[in-house]
């Protein structure tokens, strides 16, 4: 059975930074583009960044590039994202999922992810 679980959200002021983790099973994270959603109450979910299952193709949002980190640990079977200089509207509900398979194309469409975990919540403060 494939299983997500997200970690490590929390309260961290403006500026400071953070890291959340996804725990897999069921799948391997190396066999897979793995992504990073999140969603603020009343808006739509939205794409934050994914890696291909070798790394080959990599994504984010613009408004994270160059404050937010993807990697894999393929030993842990794990995905994560690394958040510095976090702003108030980084706040939201930060979910991983699974897309496509063996594959480095474009995926920064919700629809094209089959899989998500349950969501681990993040909230800056100003």
């Amino acid at each position: 059975q494939v299983q997500l679980v997200e970690s490590g959200g929390g309260l961290v002021q403006a500026g400071g930074s953070l890291s959340v983790s996804c725990a897999a099973s069921g799948l391997r994270v190396n066999m897979y583009t793995m992504g990073w959603f999140r969603q603020a109450p009343g808006k739509e979910r939205e794409f934050v960044a994914s890696i291909s299952w070798n790394g080959g193709t990599i994504y984010y949002a613009e408004s994270v590039k160059g404050r937010f980190t993807i990697s894999r640990d393929n030993a842990k079977n794990t995905l994560y994202l690394r958040m510095n200089s976090l702003r108030p509207e980084d706040t939201g509900k930060y979910y991983c999922a699974r897309g496509p398979s063996l594959s480095n194309g474009d995926y920064r469409l919700t629809t094209m992810y089959n899989y998500w975990g349950q969501g681990t919540q993040v909230t800056v403060s100003s």
